[in-house]
């Protein structure tokens, strides 16, 4: 097996396809890549055994075809010291030897037979499809992805929660804190069916989506899913189980309004959560007309800090108590230049939400308040 390749494109796939990789693999194969030459490409595969996936780049100069498990780190190392040169392939199939060559000199090192690399499981025929626009699917996975809990012991909330809708997608993430429920109609898939998706499935794909991409090809059933964009292949076990019911956790009457400049809200809380809690980030909201009051109180090493805000607030006086680093976080991940944080009482939780909303879009944040002692 012999072929040719152009090194810089050649590595950047290594690196997007060594994002699956596991650093502790229980499959010892699962430490290569998978190299499959068919054509005039060739496709390179990384697994951590519930993720699959598979970047494509093309070659010249082929002679047969077939298949090699290549260690994916020494394959890293080498091809992140050629500086961007053409690399030449020679592989015996019988040995497993692989003999890579570029401008200057060559690399001898050995493969492992390809047919010990696991299948990825093929979806069946029954199983449903819908093709989205990929900046639907980025915009679904950006503002939702923060959210996402890290607890295991909720593995449901470990991940992103697609509700497909005749007309609509909504994603849904939450971690007990905050949740945030992102709808984009921007086109209709025009089916109804609902999955979650692994938080690191999720974040491979928004590292590899783009803007500019056409579209995804999403094709699923209850188990997993194989999502196809560009030069990729990404095929994901779902997280099992069944998502709590989050329309019944967002508050529908939360008549007080604070509208705040997003930034300057930002900057006021970062400064004030210094002097924060290390254990609770209890920020106190002291809200007034016309303007809100921030403060903060470290007990244990008698510190203090208080900066005042102009906003618009409409609605009772009213202190209530949030986690400061989780309303940067939420303020963060937010767009537009005014943020509109709508409240009821002190024991209820907080809505954030855009001023001005775009078109084909809803983002919808809450937040649990805090006891203010």
């Amino acid at each position: 097996m012999k072929f040719n390749v152009e090194g810089k494109a050649f590595q950047q796939q290594l690196q997007a396809v060594s994002k699956v990789i596991s650093s502790k693999n229980t499959i010892k194969i699962l430490d290569n890549f998978l190299l499959c030459l068919e054509g005039d490409r060739i496709s390179i595969t990384g697994s951590d055994s519930e993720n699959v996936l598979t970047a494509f780049v093309p070659v010249m100069d082929v002679e047969g075809e077939g298949a090699i498990a290549v260690p994916a780190k020494r394959l890293l190392e080498i091809t992140k010291e050629i500086d961007n040169q053409p690399l030449q392939f020679y592989i015996n199939d019988d040995t497993k030897e692989i003999d890579l060559r570029f401008l200057n000199g060559h690399f001898n090192f050995m493969g492992v037979d390809a047919n010990d690399y696991p299948v990825r499981r093929e979806l069946p025929e029954d199983c449903l499809s819908l093709q989205l626009p990929a900046r639907m699917v980025l915009k679904g996975i950006e503002n939702t992805w923060f959210a996402v809990s890290t607890e295991t012991s909720r593995p449901v909330m470990t991940g992103i929660y697609w509700d497909i809708h005749e007309a609509d997608v909504t994603f849904v993430s939450s971690d007990t804190h905050k949740l945030v429920k992102y709808v984009n109609t921007e086109k209709a898939p025009g089916l109804t069916a609902s999955f979650i998706l692994p938080g690191k499935t999720s974040n491979i794909l928004k590292g590899l989506l783009s803007k500019d991409d056409a579209d995804v090809r999403i094709t699923f059933d209850a188990k997993g899913g194989l999502f196809e964009f560009g030069d990729y292949f990404l095929y994901s076990v779902f997280i099992n189980g069944n998502y709590p019911s989050y329309n019944r956790v967002i508050p529908t009457d939360n008549p007080f309004s604070l509208v705040a400049d997003r930034v300057s809200l930002i900057n006021a809380l970062r400064r004030v959560n210094l002097f924060a809690p290390k254990s609770s980030n209890l920020i106190v909201l002291n809200l007034q007309p016309g303007e809100v009051h921030l403060s903060a109180q470290d007990l244990d090493y008698g510190t203090s800090a208080e900066e005042r805000l102009t906003c618009e607030y409409e609605g009772n006086s009213m202190v209530v108590g949030f986690n400061g680093v989780f309303m940067v976080e939420i303020l963060s991940n937010m767009q537009g230049e005014t943020v509109v944080l709508s409240l009821s009482d002190p024991a209820r939780p907080g809505i954030y939400s855009a001023f001005e909303p775009t078109e084909g879009e809803s983002l919808v944040t809450i937040q649990m308040p805090m006891q203010v002692i």
